[in-house]
């Protein structure tokens, strides 16, 4: 495969398929990639599951994707006629401190050395020659997506792991404090919130959500950070304009038991520049669906490399909207980030001396509305919070909703961080939407969302997410509909969603 793309949870997966006996024999790619490499090093230096892991130029590449077969021994790759020289990765030239060095000699435990360890080798595999401080890590590597994901927590923390920069978490699997009363197995329930208090147990704070940047301490542009979850990567790369690559699932805790991350990729600044330039055709009078679909669509027309979006310089989208924007582009991009002019806040990078252009218009929304909505009209669940709602979201939807209920067919949810819901039930927002038969559920969002607390029943849900309208097929094997936030709670009340393509792409469309 050229490269890997999507969230951060792929290391996880990786590794839980080497338990399973199911992991593939080699991983062959073609561009840098980082998620599926780490997940291949964790299950070899810590449990013992060896997988191959070769990166070839794009021409060695396509010549052994010509092949039938191909053997790879320690060092040599053979394909047909192909007989290559395999390096191995050898992290002798990487510029380590003394503090880095007792880290290695395990002179802290051997949790930091394992730490370390990997990450001296990504550090080479990624081209780094040092590594940098990071002020503060995010952990998505607490999200319960099978047995693995638990067995290295618990390895890391039974062997004395803790946190030495201040850690958040991602959300969790379960509603920590109430998953029981929710009729969640203990099959499920029991080893997702372990896995959750094992990472407390390491030093991290129980935040619980899914949109870090939410919180009230945030990162600040040029601050080097290091964090897991895709979307948060990419807003605080891009809004914020700190500074993280999308770090995988357990290379986010090694970090956390250092402080130190590969100096490479987008920490750097010749690396933050754009390499494709995406002019958009603005529709007028459009809703706030435009811009998970913008998202969306620009992260499919660069999946490999950080874009510049120009055309919206006269919008003044909300936090929420580009909340809503960079989490759909991560699900069809692995870029760490993008620029919007006159937006965001590095949008004046000259790009690059190689970069290219493309155009996304009318038709490009057309087709992904009417991919985006493959389900029935009859809906019964709407579903939103993914990302995690913000206050403002929050209160916006509890303002479409005065005077009205959820349809008794109808379950809605909004899933929270902690501190959001902390918020809304201080301000009253929490009791207007409860009033009106909203479900509001913290800790967990809807990538972690498993039935009975999603429900059984439903077989067409709703969402204003572009994230979710891309991952909830895979996810919940239920159909989609995707609209505005109005138009969620339109389809909240009444059980139905409309079947007419938006004013405001109609009239785009000419």
């Amino acid at each position: 495969m050229p490269t890997s793309r999507g969230s951060c949870t792929g290391s996880g997966v990786l590794l839980g398929l080497t338990f399973a006996g199911a992991a593939p024999k080699a991983l062959i790619f073609r561009e840098p990639e980082d998620i599926l490499t780490l997940g291949a090093l964790v299950a070899s230096r810590l449990f013992g599951h060896d997988i191959a892991v070769l990166r070839l130029s794009a021409d060695e590449y396509d010549a052994v994707a010509g092949q039938e077969n191909a053997t790879i021994s320690a060092m040599r790759l053979r394909a047909g006629p192909l007989n290559l020289a395999l390096d191995p990765v050898v992290p002798s030239a990487l510029h380590l401190n003394e503090t880095d060095r007792e880290f290695l000699s395990g002179a802290h435990g051997e949790a930091v050395r394992l730490a370390m360890e990997i990450i001296t080798t990504m550090a080479t595999v990624q081209g780094a020659a040092s590594l940098t401080d990071v002020t503060r890590v995010h952990i998505d590597g607490c999200i319960y997506a099978g047995p693995a994901f638990l067995v290295f927590a618990r390895r890391m923390a039974d062997l004395g792991a803790r946190v030495r920069v201040p850690t958040t978490m991602n959300a969790i699997s379960v509603d920590h404090a109430n998953w029981h009363a929710q009729g969640v197995g203990e099959e499920f329930g029991l080893p997702a919130s372990q896995l959750a208090d094992a990472y407390v147990e390491m030093g991290a704070h129980p935040t619980f959500t899914c949109a870090p940047y939410l919180l009230e301490d945030k990162p600040v542009p040029g601050e080097d950070i290091a964090w897991a979850e895709s979307n948060a990567v990419i807003y605080a790369n891009s809004v914020l304009g700190a500074r993280s690559i999308k770090h995988a699932d357990f290379m986010d805790l090694c970090i956390a038991l250092t402080g130190r991350a590969p100096r490479a990729g987008v920490y750097l600044d010749e690396n933050r520049a754009p390499r494709r330039v995406i002019d958009v055709a603005l529709p007028r009078d459009f809703d706030d669906a435009f811009w998970p679909m913008l998202g969306w669509l620009v992260g499919q027309a660069a999946p490999d490399r950080i874009p510049l979006i120009r055309g919206l310089e006269r919008t003044t989208p909300s936090r929420d909207d580009l909340k809503a924007l960079c989490a759909a582009f991560g699900t069809t991009s692995a870029s760490p980030m993008l620029h919007i002019a006159g937006i965001t806040p590095e949008a004046n990078l000259p790009p690059t001396a190689d970069a290219d252009h493309l155009t996304i218009g009318a038709a490009e929304f057309a087709r992904l509305w009417a991919g985006f909505n493959q389900g029935a009209a009859a809906v019964d669940l709407v579903a939103l919070g993914s990302p995690h709602f913000s206050a403002a979201e929050s209160a916006a939807f509890a303002d479409l909703m005065e005077g009205r209920t959820v349809h008794p067919d109808v379950t809605t949810i909004i899933t929270v961080g902690r501190g959001t819901l902390a918020s809304i039930a201080e301000n009253g927002v929490q009791a207007r939407l409860q009033a009106a038969g909203v479900k509001i559920l913290p800790d967990l969002c809807w990538c972690s969302i498993s039935e009975p607390v999603f429900p059984p029943s439903a077989r067409v849900l709703m969402t204003n997410s572009g994230k979710y309208a891309h991952y909830a097929p895979g996810l919940s094997n239920r159909a989609v509909r995707f609209g505005s936030l109005a138009q969620c709670a339109e389809a909240a009340c009444s059980g139905q969603a409309s079947s007419a393509l938006p004013a405001w792409i109609a009239r785009f469309l000419g």
